[in-house]
């Protein structure tokens, strides 16, 4: 397969300016959105005109306690065959806590939370990530996440955490440079350490995306233009190997087309200033480094998995506890853990629920009409220590249960308005025609 080239993330809300946009070579679209058997029009047509699209996912959450579920996996599989995709991508991240483990609640963040850069949680990290190999059709390669928080007691950089992943389990990288500005500003670590720690050669591709800085915190918000301090550090990875491919990632706040291609040109200049000093990578992807589970792969230490045991049964419950914690402190209002920067917790926190009010208006766009202009307050207000225990649409229907039993609307037609909204979404089974249709007459009457 030939290398990737120059792409940009696909979001339903820029199909059509993803399509006119001249040069592009691939897209990457998040996994979750997508249903196998009705893929988007937009997405048949760019595979039509032979662009590759790369499933991205965001929910497995391979850098929890718990090993990776095989319903998720059997659904990322899915979509990585109906796209005909080269490879498929994910994070190392913790996106869930609780559960059996614990004997507690499941928590759901709702969002990319970083792993403790331990031996306990590397020896974890590289056991979910075989398991996800093993069910996964085609290459797997982990993204570097953005963080606000710094675990306690960490025993490895990112880079050597990253190094000892990739050699443990031959997983490629997703290099996400704009993530490694966000943990200079947010957590004090220098972006070209890192990249020289790095195992290059394991490079999938790279991401670029933009940010702003507010009090002190760099928000990675995919909804700014990508700044200069970003390419410099995408021109400082490029100076030391050639990626097969860059993509332009973009969530929110979406800008016209011709600043999108204002981006990807700045980006293609970044790429064309460069002077590599080591030759290309492979353009195959099945030229991955020896697989460290092959008795052929030979070494000690971390070049050797542990066996499954009692040794990686204990760290599994030692993690499950520590990020249920924090992640209760997060999600529910419980005192912050030891050893964790309470101001930093509390920002983070209030991240989190702003960013779940933000996801519940656009899975649920019937609430914020209902509610006007109070709908952001009473959200937070609800999630300030109410966790997410399922996804997003579940949260909207908990948030609607929430008002409705504390009696909190005080507009009595907006009260009933968000009561039918409540029942017609949280029966049984949906309503029948004939009650769809009494309904009708209802209000017209």
């Amino acid at each position: 397969m030939k290398n990737l080239g120059i792409g940009i993330g696909w979001r339903p809300e820029i199909a059509d300016a993803v399509e006119g946009l001249p040069g592009i070579d691939w897209v990457e679209a998040v996994a979750e959105n997508l249903c196998p058997g009705h893929l988007p029009d937009s997405l048949v047509r760019l595979r039509e005109r032979d662009v590759t699209v790369v499933p991205h996912g965001v929910s497995l959450g391979l850098g929890g306690a718990d090993r990776p579920d095989a319903g998720r996996l059997a659904d990322l599989a899915a979509r990585v065959e109906a796209l005909g995709a080269p490879l498929v991508t994910e994070h190392i991240a913790f996106v869930r806590a609780g559960g059996p483990l614990t004997a507690s609640p499941r928590l759901e963040a709702g969002h990319l939370l970083p792993v403790p850069r331990t031996r306990d949680a590397l020896r974890i990290l590289c056991e979910n990530v075989r398991i996800a190999q093993d069910a996964l059709p085609v290459p797997l390669a982990l993204e570097n996440i953005a963080a606000l928080i710094n675990w306690p007691d960490e025993e490895l950089t990112e880079g050597q955490f990253l190094a000892e992943l990739v050699e443990r389990t031959g997983v490629r990288l997703l290099i996400d440079v704009a993530n490694l500005h966000t943990n200079r500003v947010n957590r004090g670590e220098d972006p070209a350490k890192a990249l020289g720690e790095l195992p290059l050669e394991a490079i999938a591709y790279v991401h670029v995306a933009g940010g702003v800085e507010r009090d002190g915190v760099w928000h990675d918000t995919h909804a700014h233009p990508v700044p200069g301090v970003v390419l410099d550090i995408l021109a400082d990875l490029v100076s030391r190997v050639s990626p097969p491919g860059v993509l332009l990632e973009r969530d929110d706040a979406f800008p016209p087309a011709a600043e999108l291609a204002g981006e990807l040109g700045a980006i293609r200049a970044t790429l064309g200033a460069a002077k590599f000093p080591t030759p290309p990578l492979p353009a195959a992807w099945g030229a991955l480094p020896p697989d460290p589970r092959s008795s052929s792969a030979g070494g000690a230490g971390f070049g050797r998995p542990e066996p499954e045991g009692a040794q990686t049964e204990g760290a599994r419950t030692r993690l499950a506890l520590s990020q249920a914690a924090l992640l209760s402190s997060l999600t529910a209002g419980t005192p912050v853990p030891a050893g964790f920067d309470g101001r930093r917790v509390r920002v983070q926190a209030r991240m989190l629920a702003g960013k779940r009010a933000d996801v519940v208006a656009k899975v649920a766009p019937e609430l914020p009409r209902i509610l006007g202009g109070g709908y952001r307050e009473a959200f937070l207000a609800y999630a300030k220590s109410r966790p997410m225990h399922g996804g997003y649409r579940q949260d909207a229907l908990d948030f609607a249960r929430f008002l409705l039993d504390a009696g909190r609307i005080e507009d009595a037609d907006a009260g009933r308005r968000l009561g039918r909204w409540w029942k017609e979404r949280a029966g049984a089974r949906p309503p029948g025609r004939a009650a769809r249709l009494l309904r009708t007459l209802v209000r017209a009457a």
